[in-house]
């Protein structure tokens, strides 16, 4: 799993292709929120503090539909693996070598 929380991903597929969000949330094996995208229709029924109606929010979406944003150069790129001097692994980009963190 090489997505995390709040990392700028990009959408390859599906009715919002090119569209650029932030993951808000990581839901079951694979799956993840992102951001104003993938916005869905849910009719609510009415709570005791909240009205009912139409209300709109964001679904999961397939990591397979997502690709990382860099920060630096600011292209979506599947991240490499360094391993640093330490022994520790960081996600890298592969077009200008830069942590992702």
């Amino acid at each position: 799993m090489w997505l995390k929380k709040k990392d700028k991903v990009l959408v390859l597929a599906g009715r919002d292709k090119g569209k650029r969000g932030e993951i808000l949330k990581r839901e079951g094996d694979g799956l993840f929120i992102v951001a104003k995208v993938n916005i869905v229709k849910r009719h609510q029924k009415p709570r005791q503090n909240d009205k009912g109606g139409i209300v709109e929010k964001e679904a999961p979406m397939h990591q397979s539909k997502l690709m990382l944003v860099c920060g630096k150069c600011d292209t979506a790129t599947s991240p490499k693996i360094q391993i640093l001097k330490d022994g520790s692994k960081v996600r890298a980009c592969r077009n200008c070598s830069e942590m992702i963190e």
